[in-house]
């Protein structure tokens, strides 16, 4: 009995790791991920741009044509330091996020020139709620998207850091940007950004299927005026999960296809 009794347990083990694993796989698990964004519509996404208050949509900035969600900037005369982020209405911890962009036209007069065909899928963002009125950014983790300038190198899916650190290679790292080992596009092409996250653990960045950069441990930066906020209204500083936003910083972009895939740890 005994040994028909362990036979029984290690089948239920194997059968739960097969399961399980395939149901994480892109092919096998396909009918699992979440459709973020319905394509008609901003329906489960909230604006807060700097300047305005959560939820009014300045300008139009962040608007649905065409199937596509878009960033625009034909109703601002100038940028004026309106930098946005259209926040999804859930928090995640453990999941995938892929979504396709690209970058258009030209610049908005007045937008600084890093931001130049620059944007971001914001991941363990503060609760939108929490950010001032004047807020530039959220506390997060920024999975920077930049597209080429025609002429020089320019990676994407790169790291930056507002108001948070992360490990890398067993180090704390406390610079605001890494660049990652993407190549650059060039020109108003579809790119294909994926982002894995592991909670407090692994955090992977995927452009067009190519793993360009890894780390883990995010944490609140305590030197971070906005940081500092937070834990003085009782956040942890180990940075668990958050909400996920999208960038406005002065260049049209577009997304689409915008879909997330619960991860079970």
């Amino acid at each position: 009995m005994a040994m028909k009794g362990n036979i029984c347990i290690v089948a239920c083990v194997l059968m739960v790791l097969l399961f399980g694993c395939a149901g994480n796989r892109d092919k096998s698990g396909e009918a699992r991920w979440i459709s973020l964004f319905d394509g008609k519509s901003l329906a489960g996404w909230t604006p807060k741009i700097a300047g305005y208050e959560l939820g009014d949509n300045y300008g139009s900035t962040f608007r649905v044509e065409d199937g596509v969600l878009k960033v625009a900037y034909d109703k601002y005369e100038k940028f004026d330091d309106k930098f946005g982020h259209l926040f999804y209405k859930d928090s995640f911890s453990h999941y995938r996020i892929r979504l396709e962009y690209r970058f258009t036209g030209e610049q908005t007069p007045g937008g600084p020139g890093w931001a130049l065909r620059n944007s971001g899928i914001m991941v363990h963002c503060q609760p939108p709620r929490t950010m001032t009125k004047d807020q530039s950014f959220p506390v997060c983790i920024e999975v920077q998207l930049l597209g080429g300038d025609g002429t020089r190198e320019r990676s994407t899916g790169n790291l930056c850091t507002p108001g948070t650190h992360v490990v890398i290679k067993d180090k704390l790292v406390t610079q605001h940007c890494i660049d990652s080992s993407s190549k650059t596009y060039h020109g108003d092409q579809w790119v294909t950004a994926e982002v894995e996250v592991h909670g407090n653990g692994l955090i992977r960045h995927i452009i067009n299927g190519q793993v360009v950069l890894e780390y883990g441990e995010p944490q609140l930066d305590e030197s971070d005026a906005d940081a500092q906020k937070l834990l003085k209204a009782g956040a942890d500083k180990i940075v668990r999960e958050g909400y996920i936003s999208l960038q406005a910083e002065s260049h049209p972009v577009e997304f689409r296809k915008i879909e997330l895939l619960p991860l079970e740890e």
